[in-house]
């Protein structure tokens, strides 16, 4: 039971931590969600903006200046949140990795690979709630974003909602905090 457990924690774990590093890195955080018909398919994203001709399908892509330069603070917080989400998912894949019950890493010591087990999910929660709350956080302020222009009737041509980055962080995070609670509550 407990080594099946185990298995689908780091499965789980595994998937959720691949998601988290695809959402962090790819471009499509908010997209155009005007109803008009559209020549282009624009994605703005954590490093860079990105415009899609539909006719021809080429995509040119606009890199944020510097990293260090002035950005607003949805993707300030949400990089450094999502970032540290990653580092911490990735510390406890590897954490638990060497934990698992097939792994001959420290086989004559049952208890300590249990507590790297239990450790590694600990680490996982803290990283989970980290990329959550980026994730959560970046969706609020495009909702807020737009509901602000929308009562003030103010229409700047292109209205944003929610890419399918933000829902892969969502979905990443979701997933390391349940390989967590698997990890933690369950292992005993």
């Amino acid at each position: 039971m407990s080594a099946a457990l185990q298995m689908t924690a780091f499965g789980l774990a595994l998937l959720s931590t691949l998601f988290l590093l695809l959402a962090t890195c790819t471009d499509c955080w908010m997209v155009n969600a005007d109803d008009s018909l559209e020549v282009s398919h624009k994605c703005r994203g954590l490093w860079r903006e990105c415009v899609t001709n539909m006719q021809d399908g080429v995509r040119t892509c606009d890199q944020y200046d510097s990293i260090l330069a002035d950005h607003p603070v949805k993707i300030v917080v949400t990089r450094t949140l999502l970032i540290t989400a990653d580092l911490l998912a990735g510390l406890a894949l590897a954490t638990l990795l060497l934990g698992l019950d097939c792994i001959k890493f420290l086989k004559e010591e049952p208890r300590v690979k249990l507590k790297m087990c239990y450790g590694a999910g600990v680490i996982l929660g803290v990283g989970s709630i980290l990329g959550l709350v980026g994730s959560v956080w970046y969706a609020v302020d495009v909702y807020v974003e737009r509901a602000m222009l929308v009562s003030h009737n103010i229409f700047l041509g292109v209205h944003y909602d929610f890419g399918w980055s933000c829902w892969l962080g969502m979905a990443g995070s979701t997933g390391c905090f349940v390989a967590s609670v698997l990890l933690t509550c369950c292992l005993y």
